[in-house]
């Protein structure tokens, strides 16, 4: 990275997210914040990265020199929230405290893209029956392909459990995934969606409609929709599930072939997993309209922070990282 794009440094203090010593640096840069910094170390009670700039989806970032480390004077002012989130709607949650942070624009309702497949996954799961096989068929890959939404690489006449299922549907993202759930569990999309929607209000979403199982952008751009505070209601009440809490957590899942079914490799797409080992996960989620967002947690001290960032940029998909990074950085810091 040349010199002249570096504009800003920022040094934690000694209250950050978990032990170790993570040194990596705060990049802004003027096209984009992104993240870099090793990704196996624990959140460092020195500084913690944002992700470089122009760095590839997928790709690996480049370590930088760690900086020196720097003494935070005394506060003489009021706590302010964390500085250069760029999310249009967030919201950071003490889930050991039981009590609400920070927040931006907390009410506003605004579309949230792939995270609606939390609330899929609670359905299915709530139903049981994760040994259940399901026959993959082909119109559910077409949904997928039709409405433009990420997918599993499921193919046609394969027979794979609900539990697997719920792997290809939370990690790579898969629509196809969701879409053979919602027909089966529903049963039929309809009948699922009108549970999803049931389920919501009874967990307190108040301002928030499911207008299908996936997030994908039908029947218009902002048919579904939340609030970066049920948003955060739906994250607390979605760890508490064991199954769920698994699943996200986990950055890789392989299903080798079998009787019935291909060998299947997925990845998740919530790149923040990489950064420290107490992230549990949870959801991310994209849309043109929703832009890049993301439904996380993590855990450092005996702490439990829950955390959402909604339309962190429409063209950098690393931004949604870069904010929920400084959100937990400042979280286990006050």
């Amino acid at each position: 990275m040349r010199a002249n794009n570096v504009l800003a440094t920022h040094a934690l203090s000694t209250h950050a997210l978990s032990t170790g010593a993570l040194a990596s640096l705060v990049v802004v840069t003027a096209a984009a914040a992104t993240i870099v910094g090793p990704a196996a170390a624990p959140f460092g009670r020195a500084s913690v990265a944002s992700p470089q700039a122009g760095t590839k989806p997928g790709a690996e970032p480049r370590t930088l020199p760690a900086p020196a480390r720097t003494v935070r004077a005394a506060r003489t002012a009021p706590v302010r929230g964390p500085a250069g989130v760029r999310a249009k709607a967030a919201y950071l949650f003490d889930e050991s405290a039981k009590r609400t942070m920070w927040s931006r624009h907390p009410a506003t309702r605004l579309p949230i893209g792939s995270t609606t497949k939390v609330m899929t996954a609670l359905i299915v799961i709530r139903h049981g029956q994760l040994n259940r096989k399901i026959t993959i068929k082909r119109r559910y890959i077409d949904y997928a392909i039709s409405h433009g939404g990420s997918r599993a690489g499921l193919r046609a006449g394969d027979r794979i459990t609900t539990g697997q299922l719920l792997y290809a549907m939370l990690l790579p993202s898969g629509c196809d995934a969701a879409a053979a759930l919602a027909d089966v569990y529903g049963p039929g999309r309809v009948s699922f969606v009108r549970a999803m929607n049931r389920m919501a209000a009874k967990v307190g979403m108040k301002r928030t409609h499911y207008a299908n199982f996936d997030g994908t952008p039908w029947p218009t751009p902002t048919s579904g929709y939340s609030t970066a505070r049920d948003m955060v209601t739906l994250g607390r009440y979605a760890l508490r599930n064991p199954t769920l809490r698994e699943i996200v957590h986990h950055s890789r899942h392989v299903l080798p072939a079998g009787a019935g079914h291909h060998r299947y490799v997925w990845r998740t797409t919530n790149a923040l997993l990489r950064y420290d080992p107490g992230v549990i996960g949870i959801k991310t989620g994209y849309t043109k309209t929703a832009g890049y967002c993301s439904l996380f947690a993590a855990r450092s001290h005996g702490r439990e922070l829950i955390g959402v960032v909604l339309n962190s940029s429409r063209t950098n998909q690393q931004a949604r990282v870069t904010d929920a990074i400084k959100l937990l950085n400042w979280g286990f810091d006050h």
